[in-house]
């Protein structure tokens, strides 16, 4: 029996730098809370920020599908969901959901493709052996 995805959760603060003259979050900040929750939950894949930079295997995202729901505005914490979400062959999925914490508002929804890319040659890579035992494959 596979064990349940890795999850992560994250809190960020909307910052002056997160938003536009009218205090609302650009859309591409959203997307700098998300890397932050999936750098974290790439940890908890065995992918931690020492581990890559001493094999020079990274996870690269390879789509997003982000569906904006409501802004958030400056001020206002935010709490970042992330899970793995699917497991294939040579590539993953991750899924986001941002709320803000005042109030329980589903602000953001996100999901993003994965692959694996050893460095320096560029080359992608299978995912690791295990994950199929520990996870499963679509």
């Amino acid at each position: 029996m596979p064990e349940s995805f890795p999850s992560h959760e994250s809190r960020e603060e909307v910052m002056f730098f997160d938003t536009d003259c009218g205090q609302v979050v650009h859309n591409i900040a959203y997307l700098r809370m998300i890397e932050t929750c999936r750098t974290r939950l790439a940890a908890k894949l065995g992918m931690d920020l020492r581990t890559m930079s001493e094999t020079l295997l990274y996870p690269v995202v390879t789509r997003t599908e982000i569906d904006y729901k409501r802004p958030a505005k400056l001020g206002d914490w935010i709490v970042i969901r992330g899970r793995l979400d699917e497991v294939s062959r040579a590539r993953f999925w991750c899924a986001f959901e941002m709320i803000r914490e005042s109030d329980g508002v589903v602000l953001v929804t996100a999901r993003q493709a994965l692959a694996l890319v050893q460095m320096p040659e560029g080359k992608p890579t299978r995912l690791p052996a295990d994950w199929a035992e520990r996870w499963g494959t679509n």
